[in-house]
Formats: structure tokens, sequence, C-alpha cells
């Protein structure tokens, strides 16, 4: 466990001692925390100073550096972002700030950050323990009860709130999660060009968002896996994006993503991105170097119309909509079934190209599917 204890947090002296040691001593002796799980606390004093104060269990310089460029804490445009997640090398981090009222007994501190880490994508469950955790630090202003609770959610998936009844991890389903965005509002913005995000996705190629304003960036990058529902896949979901060496160095060892950035100049690094998508202007576009790949074609105006199509049927939900979207998508790899053969070693299906090109496809068309095996790993090597 670490604990940094600046002389202007008076409450933090006493943190290490009694309860919360003991508590931190029991929990690692019986289970030790799963890996990528971690607490921590931030706050801003009233001298505008940013201190990592206390975390449980210990964790890197690295993951620490990464958490307080995330926390708005530190941000020099001082704008309260209440609530922020993402992904660093497959750990969700999930951060929770708030202001303090004068009634809280952290009398030095103006602001706070409650940081969780994860393995799992939960924006919902976590925003709302995140908030459960606050309410217990500005109350005590001691993290003792917050790690009661943390122990008890992470051993019991339970833990009691003070004020209204408890909080249970099972309230939380992950289908939910992946359901909680709007390809609705998506399709409202892009209509037909929706289908480029479509094909990229299905393509597993990378995919940079743009927009100043990081909750608008997180509604709608947290979405779009869903157009390929059949993975349902959110580890491909880089949410929260810094242009910091280290961060893109780890997104670009990823093979396909989709990442947000509140940072313009990310339209520069074409580097990073297939497709860009610059949401505050609704622009969408094609890498150079994409281009071949993401030619479209008949198949992909059929596919945005039923994308448009369904989306605008007032009487579909959400979930209606990305149902009828995985139908089509269902129908797609259908078409590639007829080439596609056991390989040798009899592993897994490959595609057989000379079988495609005698079903004189359009082009473009056999462009997708080429390139879709491609994705799907079913080229002969």
């Amino acid at each position: 466990m670490q604990s940094h204890m600046p002389s202007l947090s008076c409450h933090t002296a006493q943190l290490l001692l009694g309860n919360l040691g003991d508590y931190a001593e029991s929990y690692t002796k019986q289970l030790g925390p799963k890996a990528g799980d971690h607490l921590s606390t931030v706050e801003k004093d009233t001298n505008g100073e940013v201190l990592w104060v206390w975390c449980y269990p210990s964790t890197t310089a690295t993951l620490r550096n990464l958490l307080l460029r995330k926390c708005c804490l530190t941000d020099e445009s001082k704008l309260l972002h209440p609530f922020v997640f993402g992904q660093y090398r497959r750990t969700w981090f999930y951060i929770t700030t708030i202001e303090v009222p004068d009634s809280s007994v952290l009398i030095k501190v103006t602001h706070f950050s409650i940081v969780l880490t994860a393995k799992d994508f939960n924006p919902e469950k976590y925003a709302a323990f995140t908030r459960i955790l606050c309410r217990m630090y500005l109350k005590h202003g001691s993290p003792v009860k917050m790690m009661e609770s943390y122990i008890a959610v992470l051993t019991k998936g339970i833990c009691q709130s003070e004020e209204n009844g408890s909080f249970l991890s099972k309230d939380f389903d992950a289908r939910k999660a992946y359901l909680a965005g709007s390809i609705k509002d998506i399709v409202s913005q892009f209509g037909m060009e929706t289908v480029i995000l479509h094909t990229a996705l299905m393509l597993k190629k990378r995919i940079v968002v743009y927009h100043p304003k990081i909750e608008a960036v997180q509604e709608f990058t947290r979405t779009l896996p869903a157009l390929v529902w059949h993975r349902q896949d959110w580890t491909i979901l880089h949410s929260y994006v810094h242009l910091n060496a280290d961060e893109l160095e780890a997104l670009q060892m990823c093979p396909g993503y989709i990442a947000g950035f509140v940072d313009l100049e990310v339209s520069n690094r074409s580097d990073l991105y297939d497709v860009f998508v610059n949401l505050a202007d609704s622009e969408i576009t094609i890498a150079p170097l994409a281009k071949e790949a993401m030619t479209m074609g008949k198949l992909h105006k059929e596919i945005g119309q039923l994308i448009v199509q369904s989306a605008e049927d007032p009487e579909k939900s959400d979930s209606q909509v990305i149902q009828d979207i995985s139908l089509k998508t269902r129908e797609i790899f259908t078409n590639l079934e007829p080439f596609s053969e056991v390989s040798g070693d009899g592993k897994k299906l490959v595609l057989n190209i000379e079988a495609l090109k005698q079903r004189r496809f359009p082009p473009a068309t056999e462009n997708f599917l080429y390139h879709l095996a491609a994705a799907e790993q079913m080229l002969k090597i």
C-alpha cells in the first residue's frame, strides 16, 4: 500500500493507522487484490496543489502519471469533469471528481478525485460505486470507510451505502453497459456515412474520434463497438487518450481500435488512424493508405440504407437497430462461407481466393470480402 501524506492535508496524517492497515493486511492475506484492481485518492488543496494522497495497493509510477493526466484536477483549463473512463494496456480506469463543500471535514481540500482501475468495462457500475466512495470520503475525511466498502465489493460484490441502501455489483450487467450508448444518435448525426464506421470496424481498422469535450467523445466512442455486435468486443475501445508517447505506444500495439481525443492536434497524426471522425464538425475522413481497403460499393450502399432506415424508425429501440445491423452482418459472413475451406492443418477456415474471384462479385464487394477475411485471419499464410 502506498500513501503520500503532505503536510498540507492534515487529515491524511493518520491514514495508515489503526483500522485501515488492518483491513488492507487482512484482505491481502486472504485473497490479494485481483490484477488490475486499484483504488486511490487525488486531492487539490487550497493552495491549488494537486496531491496523490492515498493508494491501495501500490502502483507503478507510469500508471500514477497516467491517472493524474486523466484526472481533471491537473487540467489547466480548470474544467470539472464529474466522471471519465478509459483504457490503458488492458486495464480500465474510472475517475469521479467532485468539489468539496464548505461543510465537509476536508477543510484544506477544494476538490478530490476517486480513482478506480479494473479489468471490466462497465462505466455505469463504477460511476455509481465511485459516487458512493466520494460521499464517504466527504463525510469522514479518511479512506478507512472507503477501504471497507472497496474490499466488500471486491470480495462479496456488495457494500452498504450510508445514504440509500446497498450497492450491488450484480445490478450492473455487462450487456447493459454495451447497450448504454445510442446508435440512433450516431446515425442521426452521420446518416449514410455511418456505413464508413461499420466498414472500418468490420475490417478492424483504426478509428480516431476528436471532440473538445471529453463527455461527447466518451458517449460516441463507447457506442461504436455495437455496430459489430457479433464480436461483443469492447477491448478495442480507448475512449480517453492523450498525445503522450507512452499512451500512443500502447495504443499502436493494438491491431484495430477506437480512440478518443480532446486535442485537435491528433488530426495531424495520420499515423494513428485509418478513419478520422471530427465529431465537433460531423466529418468523417478516410486516410489515404486505408482508401483501397475501404472502397465503397453496392454492398456498402445496401448496408448503409439498412442502417439508416432502421435507425430512423421511431418504433425501434437502439437495441432493435443493433439487432438489424447484426443480422445484416451475419448475412455478409454467410456470403464468405462458400469461399472458405479448412486449412491444411485442419485448425481453421481459410479463404479460397480463386473461388472468390470466380464468383465475379462487383470489384468493391470482392475487395471488401477479401479484406474482411484478412481481418478475421482467414488468409493462408
